[in-house]
Parts: structure tokens; sequence; C-alpha cells
């Protein structure tokens, strides 16, 4: 990562901007309803691995001063579902391993809407972030 980064900086122009967005490394967590109707039934377990390789990977351009942080922003991003069947494509979309803790928040979900008025939708929520980085230049 850092390589695409460096090579990112010798390719924008003098004072250009770079967008970093990306999932934020916080679990995503699964629901019933929509916005502030939305009520949590169970988190998502990721593995942070590369998510942390890319935060890393940020700080040290930063810190090299190839790049200064103009403005960052974390927010909660919602991905809503219609239907059970939504959710679960989404959950196999997902993962590249069928892990055990999905079926069985599959099986929670389907419970917590099952309980639910008709019609009411899935909700994914998840943090994104968006930094805004700017290309320093370099004297040689």
């Amino acid at each position: 990562m850092v390589h695409a980064l460096k090579e990112a900086h010798r390719v924008l122009t003098a004072n250009g901007i770079l967008l970093d967005v990306r999932p934020a490394a916080k679990h995503r967590r699964a629901g019933v309803g929509q916005g502030e109707g939305w009520r949590e039934v169970g988190a998502l377990r990721e593995d942070f691995g590369d998510d942390r390789a890319s935060d890393r990977a940020v700080r040290q351009v930063l810190s090299e001063g190839l790049f200064r942080m103009e403005s960052r922003i974390e927010f909660d991003l919602d991905r809503v579902m219609d239907t059970l069947q939504d959710f679960r494509a989404w959950l196999d979309d997902f993962s590249t391993e069928k892990l055990p803790t999905y079926d069985r928040l599959y099986r929670k979900v389907e419970r917590a809407r099952a309980a639910e008025p008709e019609g009411t939708r899935i909700t994914v929520r998840g943090p994104l972030k968006i930094a805004v980085l700017r290309k320093i230049a370099r004297h040689r």
C-alpha cells in the first residue's frame, strides 16, 4: 500500500488531492428498520488486518512528508435491503469465507424481522471514513 501511495504522489500534480475512502476498522452491525427506527440485532466479526495495514501506510506517507492531511470524517453508512434473500446475498458476497457466525447472524436477523411489520427492511450499518490528503511537493 505504501508503494501505491508513493505512486499516487508521483503522478499527482503539484498541490494535488488524494481521497482515501474506505470502511473504518470497526465491525458492521446488522439490524431491522431504517434511520432512527433501526434496531441492532447483531454484529459481523471481520478481520481488520488489511484495514490496519492501510492505516499504517497512510501514517507512513504522512510522516515522510509526502502528503498533508487536509481533513477527515467518519460516519455510519447504511446498506438497506428489502428481503432476507438480499441480506443473504450480501452476506455471501461480503465474506470470502463462510463463517458460522454469519449463519447465526442471519438467523437472528430472520427472527427479528419476523417480529416486525411486513415490509420492514434489513439494514447493515458500518463506519465509512473519508480523508483528504494534499500532495506536498518534494524538493530535489
